[in-house]
């Protein structure tokens, strides 16, 4: 841009001196000659300095450059090697050979990073789902938005609340402990009843597998239904003791029955997050220096900033943040390519932004690109790239 300014101001001077020696020959009679001699100069001064200009504004274009990535699938891929793949990257490189650019990528690790060397001219230009908003714009320039997207969240299988979210909820509250005495308790009592009715009862089975049936049978008809349908062998004595084990049996489902139903409960209430409205209250994982931090902070919501989303979903998963807020389409890329790793996006898009490219302020990039981005638009390349990566959904 300095070039170019530089030889728009050599053309003016030119001109001017060219227009002054003129002037001075109109003035002086008989000097036709060197009128048309000055005249002509200023015109051979216009044309050359318009040619300077022009070179001078190809070779800007043309030189190598450095292209900062931010690595952030399916947009950016690292692909070893200092080679890369993905939307971004394919439209980059498409504009790049329509303008004869010749370039080199170089690696951020995270948002922050990118945009900070964009505005400190580090990197000639910025390429992957950069967010375009207003105070990264008083920093860098962006070329006309090229993606539509927004923010959405990303939580643990919602399938977990099912029955194994249970057994996991009664295993972290120590029921399933709990359960295993009961267990014990039941199992005593059968082996006892059974002993006792071998001793007492004259028509109690024989054989051991038999006794041991009927036994737990009546064990159990006392613990669920909370009756006894088995004689009394002992008179008043033995209707004490039946009566104690129908309380028993009373306590022991009303135990099971409200430690399942609490801990339900708990895993509807912790794992239950479908919206934004979810979040108050709750740890929320987000890309270091994401429009998503940014915009949760600014909601009050408590956040832990992460490089990337492997490493935020490793955070997720070990419960150190409750949820993933990120743009929609890397949450839902992430989740439908790591299906074993049992997440799910939900809600519906919230904060609407879109993707642009970003330069530093004054680079001689911006609109050339800009134009081949809306080429690109008019003419169906960039619309086939998206059903490509996204299918017919974007």
């Amino acid at each position: 841009m300095t070039r170019q300014k530089n030889g728009w101001r050599m053309k003016r001077h030119l001109v001017a001196v060219g227009l002054i020696l003129a002037g001075r020959a109109r003035g002086k009679r008989g000097c036709r000659f060197q009128l048309v001699f000055y005249a002509v100069l200023a015109l051979i001064a216009l044309g050359a300095t318009q040619v300077v200009a022009q070179d001078v504004s190809e070779a800007e274009l043309t030189t190598g450059i450095t292209v900062g990535v931010y690595v952030s699938p399916p947009f950016v891929e690292d692909r070893g090697e200092g080679q890369y793949s993905g939307i971004a990257i394919e439209l980059w490189e498409i504009v790049a050979e329509r303008l004869g650019l010749d370039f080199h990528y170089a690696k951020y690790p995270t948002f922050r990073d990118l945009v900070r060397a964009t505005a400190e001219n580090e990197v000639d230009a910025a390429v992957t789902n950069l967010t375009i908003t207003r105070d990264r714009a008083e920093t860098i320039a962006f070329t006309q938005p090229w993606y539509d997207a927004g923010l959405r969240i990303m939580v643990p299988d919602q399938g977990g609340g099912g029955f194994w979210g249970v057994v996991g909820g009664l295993q972290d509250a120590g029921h399933l402990k709990a359960y295993a005495w009961l267990l014990s308790i039941i199992a005593f009592a059968t082996i006892a009843l059974t002993l006792f009715d071998r001793r007492f009862d004259p028509d109690f089975p024989r054989l051991w597998r038999e006794g041991v049936a009927e036994s737990f049978y009546h064990v159990m008809l006392a613990v669920t239904s909370k009756r006894i349908a088995r004689k009394n062998l002992f008179g008043w004595v033995g209707r004490f003791w039946q009566a104690i084990w129908l309380a028993v049996g009373v306590v022991i489902i009303a135990y099971i029955t409200s430690s399942v139903t609490s801990v339900m409960t708990t895993v509807s209430l912790t794992r239950g997050i479908t919206a934004l409205s979810d979040l108050p209250g709750k740890t929320i994982g987000v890309f270091t220096g994401s429009a998503a931090e940014k915009y949760l902070q600014e909601l009050g919501i408590s956040t832990r900033s992460f490089p990337n989303i492997d490493v935020s979903v490793n955070a997720l998963q070990e419960g150190r943040v409750d949820a993933i807020v990120g743009d929609a389409p890397i949450l839902e890329h992430y989740a439908h390519t790591h299906f074993e790793e049992r997440l799910e996006v939900v809600g519906n898009l919230f904060h609407p932004d879109k993707y642009g490219f970003a330069f530093p302020h004054e680079s001689s990039l911006t609109l050339p690109i800009t134009l081949q981005i809306l080429d690109l638009q008019e003419d169906g390349t960039l619309e086939s790239l998206k059903l490509r990566y996204f299918g017919s959904g974007r």
